[in-house]
């Protein structure tokens, strides 16, 4: 049976679960794609664990690591796993993992964001130059099916604007303040406890999460050329309960909207928080949900919402991408 090589790069929360996920599928990646799905190198901050036959899913040792390029060589990687931490102001190690791989002619399943919102056209654009995928399921909103909506289920539409709760703690925030009438210092501790927000929260909290998630829906699903540095950015940093009493009292619900409209050629983008009436959809969508909201010109508007957020829901998502690489091959 063929084999069918993966490294990953990032071995945190979400690359421990796509690891052990890769070994739970392997039966069915032999039984549906023919193919005996192996991974075979993983790199991280404190070294790398490399076999070409095949590693488990918690790798016992862990040695220093070579060159990147070496790396790839020494796993006979036929495609990468990026999950790296996201790093959306420079892109991170990540921007040179993926253009490497991308320029090996390895596919890609990027899971982080920093190197997609940092260089995402050039990185769209040297994947298909090489004829392999540059794959984004796991970095658009997990589990939540974006891109995928966008490009699949409305193909042959033309798309005429987007908007998405796509950040999970800021929703989990605001449910918790409208409902309890707690403060955002409060919500957030409570949240940081059970694990829904990280310790450092800013980039959630700051909208800036919900901007990388939108402007990697625009450039995958839309093929749109848009930069962050054009996108106006409003958090919940500055919402306190005054607001949150009033606009219960005013039957209006406060959701981090993500939103991209097209003007003409171009697409205008930005993240705001919207004060809903209670019949909205999206005001009904609480807690660590998300959702996206698409209108179309033939096909009226789509909304989908759900979707895990745990990191074993990423990683599936991440694995979705997988499939479709796989299928494509068969093709």
């Amino acid at each position: 049976m063929k084999r069918f090589n993966i490294a990953m790069t990032g071995f945190g929360a979400v690359g421990a679960a796509l690891a052990a996920l890769l070994l739970e599928r392997r039966d069915h990646y032999r039984d549906r794609h023919g193919l005996d799905v192996r991974l075979t190198g993983v790199l991280r901050a404190q070294g790398a664990a490399i076999d070409a036959e095949g590693l488990p899913a918690q790798p016992a040792t862990f040695a220093p690591a070579p060159d990147f390029p070496a790396f790839l060589a020494a796993a006979r990687a036929d495609a990468l796993i990026e999950a790296s931490p996201s790093d959306i102001r420079t892109g991170g190690p990540a921007l040179a993992y993926i253009r490497t791989a991308l320029e090996r002619g390895l596919h890609v399943i990027a899971v982080s964001k920093g190197a997609l919102v940092r260089e995402g056209v050039a990185l769209r654009d040297l994947a298909a130059s090489r004829g392999v995928a540059l794959a984004v399921s796991g970095a658009a909103a997990a589990a939540l099916p974006t891109v995928d909506v966008i490009r699949h289920a409305l193909a042959g539409a033309r798309v005429l604007r987007i908007e998405g709760i796509l950040n999970a703690t800021t929703n989990h925030l605001l449910s918790a303040m409208m409902a309890r009438d707690i403060s955002l210092e409060a919500a957030l501790i409570e949240a940081q406890a059970a694990g829904i927000a990280e310790a450092d929260p800013s980039l959630d909290i700051d909208g800036w999460d919900t901007a990388a998630k939108l402007l990697i829906m625009a450039l995958f699903g839309l093929d749109a050329r848009l930069s962050i540095d054009d996108m106006a950015v409003t958090g919940i940093r500055h919402v306190d309960q005054a607001q949150v009493r009033h606009w219960r009292a005013a039957g209006l619900v406060p959701k981090l909207i993500g939103h991209a409209r097209r003007d003409g050629d171009m697409w205008r983008a930005g993240v705001t928080l919207q004060a809903l009436p209670g019949d909205d959809p999206f005001a009904r969508v609480q807690g660590s949900e998300k959702a996206i909201r698409v209108e179309t010109d033939d096909l009226g508007t789509l909304m989908v919402s759900g979707g895990g957020s745990a990191p074993r829901a990423t990683a599936a998502a991440a694995l979705k991408d997988l499939e479709h690489i796989l299928r494509e091959r068969q093709a």
